[in-house]
């Protein structure tokens, strides 16, 4: 398995199963995202009803998350993506799915230090607030600048997928979540809790849909991309603009590129790097108000633009969330270009 896994990071960054529209099944990338359902079964007990010997379907499908205990996912691989980005897969029971809608997110929490009793510091505030996408938790500070890491990803792997989930996480120097998951070997576990609803995404819900991009922001984008195109009756027209900052850190890029050249719905990606190479043929340097008008729908009640990325390229692009987590002000480029708020969607 392990090997299967390595060569097909080589392969692409990362790896997928897709599906076009016409149903033709296509191979790319370097993980495969297999689609699955989940059911749980109960013995009929009514005195209406005769005792079954076979096991029946329970209407209401167990799934892996639960969004109010911290469950305990076991690591049972991963790979480099780039050069400071790794794929981990995580393990539960083949039986059933994670329990992920399009288009949430899962948060994560690691230990960092411990108590007066020697145990590791895993305790949360809980603050009151509609608005905060993450239910209201938020990291307590334990003081001496150790602050308890809490921090949402969006799995890249098909939500109705048994017994495992990935994580394309971006390692950085000062990230202390991100530095726990790059010490992690197969077979430790990382505690999640979820799902975190962002966008609820329904098929047709707008006629075009545009996405800005940076980095890893690519995640959410990701799990709208391949909810529309396995869905032959999703019509809705897709735009992505993806900026990063060296042609090596574009993740995903092989499957995105698959993905539009085999799928009318996916119109158009347009990558641009703050630092191109010789032969680099994309756009350079940050997203500008001409990458937005030739790649984006015209701001219009049928679109919805969503933006995800690092501080600055959401100031940049759209002003960055409130303080709260709420929407916030609508900013930057995509409000000189005539959108308005309810055309934009900030994750």
């Amino acid at each position: 398995m392990a090997m299967f896994f390595k060569k097909l990071a080589e392969a692409a960054a990362i790896s997928f199963g897709s599906q076009t529209k016409s149903g033709s099944r296509i191979r790319f990338g370097a993980l495969a995202a297999v689609s699955g359902g989940i059911s749980s079964y109960y013995f009929l007990s009514s005195p209406n009803l005769v005792y079954l010997d076979n096991l029946n379907e329970d209407a209401t499908p167990k799934v892996a998350l639960n969004p109010d205990k911290w469950i305990e996912f076991k690591l049972q691989d991963k790979v480099q993506a780039s050069h400071n980005s790794q794929l981990f897969r995580f393990s539960f029971d083949p039986n059933v799915k994670l329990g992920l809608d399009v288009a949430s997110c899962i948060i994560t929490r690691a230990p960092n230090g411990q108590n007066a009793e020697g145990k590791p510091n895993m305790s949360f505030v809980r603050q009151v607030g509609t608005a905060d996408p993450f239910n209201g938790y938020r990291p307590i500070d334990h003081g001496q600048g150790r602050v308890q890491p809490l921090v949402s990803y969006t799995p890249i792997s098909d939500p109705e997928a048994k017994g495992y989930f990935d994580l394309l996480i971006k390692v950085y120097p000062e990230g202390k979540m991100s530095q726990h998951f790059a010490s992690l070997k197969p077979g430790d576990v990382v505690e999640v809790k979820g799902p975190i609803e962002k966008l609820r995404y329904s098929p047709n819900m707008k006629k075009h849909i545009g996405m800005i991009a940076g980095g890893t922001g690519i995640t959410p984008m990701l799990q709208i991309i391949d909810a529309i195109l396995k869905n032959p009756d999703d019509h809705t027209q897709v735009s992505l603009l993806y900026a990063n900052v060296s042609p090596d850190d574009i993740l995903l890029k092989k499957k995105l590129d698959v993905l539009s050249a085999s799928n009318p719905n996916l119109k158009v990606i347009f990558y641009t790097v703050d630092n191109p190479t010789k032969n680099w043929l994309g756009g350079k340097g940050y997203i500008s108000k001409d990458m937005a008008v030739k790649g984006l729908p015209c701001p219009s009640d049928d679109t919805l633009i969503l933006v995800c990325g690092p501080p600055g390229m959401m100031n940049h692009i759209s002003g960055d969330k409130a303080k709260d987590r709420s929407q916030g002000e609508l900013t930057g480029i995509l409000k000189e270009l005539g959108y308005t708020e309810d055309m934009v969607y900030k994750f």
